[in-house]
């Protein structure tokens, strides 16, 4: 009866993890959205949008850099169920503390706890799917995952539009506190469980810098990364500015752009899990993901006189290129044993969202340079030469079993 009942309990953790997502990545782009809805309200000069912006959202990427390491240690030495109940429980309160805040500061301040929170929930979750599923069919469960996830970007948006920004928060909160309750069903990975007692070290982040080719090996897994966030935060978000360098018709909106490009990289993950299912490789489809990237960027930035139409279109194909982002946490939950996989599966998405900083450090030395279309082409392109590179030195992890552990 338990052999028969384990396939629905499987998808049911699916389902869960995908929702787990789905609240993630709402949370996560939230702020990013109501960002001039809220600071109006509470008061904010225009003149000051911008810097104080830039502090909540660094407050926020700080929390998730931070809360990358700290539940990928628990999820190695407690398990992987602790972080997607005590991550969620955490980001769910701080959004719903958000709806009630009255100055930037602390504002700022639940961002950071919010980021802390956010940061533990899809690293946890590919790994806990990954290693409750069978090797030929784990790409399906994380495609899932993805797919569905990403979705929740469409819902920060339209629930921005329709209410208020505190009732956005509150819907986020409210959100994460009811799927908390349906974690309860879920269970612990067979693999984490068999190397439980095992006399190793479990999360000890110095594990990683113990040997060169382990070290290397976890450089390389960021570093495939890298041109997505790149993608997200600047081609897009910055749509304004870079639309009034190709003589747009008319003022390119970042917001819808956004949304777009989210619901690309929900179609993207779902195409790049069945294409790597199909040819047996995520590596190969990893390349052919930057290709798309490279491909759709220059077309965008060479585009004289954009049309909005134009541009919500590329921002649709850009974001199917980046949408390997599942197979990229999938890749490196795979190169690295269970007693340090969802330390490099938490951290690895947090710290390549970290890299956004010098790249954008990067772009704007380079704007006044040579202008902000070649500037954005330049650094689009260095990416993801740094991600092809990294591709070819890591080992094909498809059919891995990962059933080992690192010493």
């Amino acid at each position: 009866m338990e052999e028969r009942n384990k396939p629905r309990k499987i998808w049911l953790l699916v389902l869960v993890a995908s929702l787990g997502y789905f609240v993630d990545i709402y949370d996560l782009i939230i702020f990013s959205i109501v960002r001039v809805q809220s600071f109006k309200d509470l008061g904010i000069a225009d003149d000051q949008m911008r810097s104080d912006g830039e502090f909540v959202l660094n407050m926020q990427m700080a929390g998730l850099l931070i809360g990358g390491v700290i539940w990928g240690v628990i999820a190695d030495k407690y398990g992987r169920l602790r972080v997607l109940f005590g991550s969620i429980l955490l980001y769910s309160l701080a959004n719903i503390y958000n709806g009630f805040v009255q100055d930037v500061s602390t504002y700022a301040w639940v961002r950071f706890v919010a980021g802390i929170g956010l940061a533990g929930e899809l690293g946890a979750g590919i790994t806990l799917v990954s290693e409750s599923m069978s090797k030929g069919k784990r790409g399906y469960g994380t495609m899932i995952v993805a797919g569905v996830g990403v979705l929740g970007a469409i819902l920060a948006y339209f629930i921005s539009e329709w209410f208020s920004w505190r009732t956005a928060y509150f819907v986020g909160g409210g959100m994460g506190i009811c799927l908390l309750f349906l974690r309860v069903g879920i269970f612990e990975s067979r693999v984490y469980k068999q190397q439980e007692n095992m006399d190793v070290a479990k999360g000890d982040i110095l594990l990683l810098f113990a040997s060169r080719e382990r070290l290397l090996r976890y450089i390389y897994c960021l570093c495939i990364g890298l041109p997505i966030w790149f993608v997200v935060g600047v081609l897009v978000t910055q749509a304004p500015e870079i639309g009034k360098a190709l003589s747009a018709e008319s003022t390119l909106s970042a917001g819808k752009g956004v949304m777009f490009t989210y619901l690309g990289i929900s179609l993207g993950d779902v195409l790049a899990g069945i294409l790597a299912q199909w040819l047996k490789s995520r590596k190969k489809v990893v390349f052919l993901c930057q290709l798309l990237i490279i491909f759709f960027s220059l077309w965008y930035l060479s585009s004289s006189g954009i049309t909005e139409q134009r541009f919500l279109l590329l921002a649709f194909l850009m974001g199917i290129g980046v949408g390997y982002w599942a197979t990229f946490v999938t890749i490196a939950a795979e190169q690295f044993g269970t007693n340090l996989r969802a330390t490099v599966a938490t951290t690895a998405p947090n710290f390549v969202r970290g890299a956004l900083i010098p790249s954008t450090i990067l772009y704007g030395w380079l704007v006044p340079q040579v202008g902000i279309r070649y500037a954005a082409m330049g650094v689009t392109l260095l990416l993801s030469a740094i991600a092809i590179f990294a591709l070819t030195r890591l080992k094909e992890s498809f059919n891995k079993d990962l059933n080992y552990v690192e010493s």
